[in-house]
């Protein structure tokens, strides 16, 4: 038997480092961006931090959309609960998030990325309008297009902001960054025996309460049958060793 035939069908070994997605969003809080500064703040290194972080992933070829968060700046909820009109709050919160986008945006391009900022609400000397063809073409070309300003209505989260655009622009998955190692029974923080679940359904989710996302944006998610992965983002490489299928966090499907 030649040489070139047997190479032909010796076994090949699986290749390191394969993506098990195509295409993924992002959630991201705003106290991502915080890191160790006072409530207000943006950490530049941490935003670098999570920039190499995300290029590891992007340098496998995966299109990333990105939704975040503005609690480190300013949440409507909290405004809301003491006295300001609910509505007022909200918008103010979603202008956090644009806040929080640009810095995440000039972070991503000072590690090579190009990128592209989208706002729910229309803000054209910042970044482009939301346009759902427009977004899908960026990721086909390979750009990270990060989603700001929430829903763009005020009652909304930013989780069901990141669940609406998933669906919308065919994600595969959500990957939901946190500071924990998942999805607990109760908060690890302040219970070292709070069970970690591996695995959990839409309606446990729902039923339990468990502070994975609010309950419209898992309904969406299970509407659409869009799975979820909630993460500990602050470990380097987890959310490479997520994109790649490693078993990291707690999968809702």
């Amino acid at each position: 038997m030649s040489y070139e035939l047997r190479a032909n069908i010796m076994p090949t070994k699986p290749k390191k480092n394969r993506p098990k997605y195509k295409r993924i969003l992002l959630k991201l809080s705003g106290e991502s961006l915080q890191g160790d500064k006072k409530e207000g703040s943006i950490d530049p290194k941490m935003s670098i931090s999570i920039a190499k972080q995300i290029k590891n992933i992007r340098d496998l070829k995966v299109e990333i959309a990105i939704v975040i968060g503005g609690g480190n700046i300013f949440r409507g909820f909290n405004a809301a609960s003491e006295g300001m009109d609910r509505s007022t709050a909200d918008y103010m919160g979603m202008l956090a998030t644009v806040i929080n986008g640009l810095a995440l945006q000039d972070a991503l391009e000072k590690t090579g990325l190009v990128t592209r900022l989208q706002t729910a609400i229309e803000m054209k000397e910042l970044a482009e309008p939301y346009i759902r063809r427009k977004a899908i073409r960026h990721l086909e070309k390979g750009r990270v297009v990060i989603f700001a300003g929430g829903t763009g209505n005020p009652y909304f989260t930013t989780d069901t902001a990141a669940a609406l655009r998933a669906s919308e622009i065919d994600a595969e998955v959500i990957l939901k960054g946190t500071k924990v190692d998942g999805v607990f029974s109760e908060d690890p923080m302040n219970n070292k025996n709070a069970k970690k679940y591996d695995e959990l359904g839409y309606l446990d989710v729902i039923k339990d309460r468990l502070k994975v996302m609010d309950s419209t944006a898992i309904s969406l998610c299970m509407d659409n049958d869009l799975p979820i992965i909630v993460f500990n983002f602050t470990k380097p490489g987890n959310i490479k060793r997520v994109v790649c299928g490693e078993k990291v966090g707690t999968l809702v499907k």
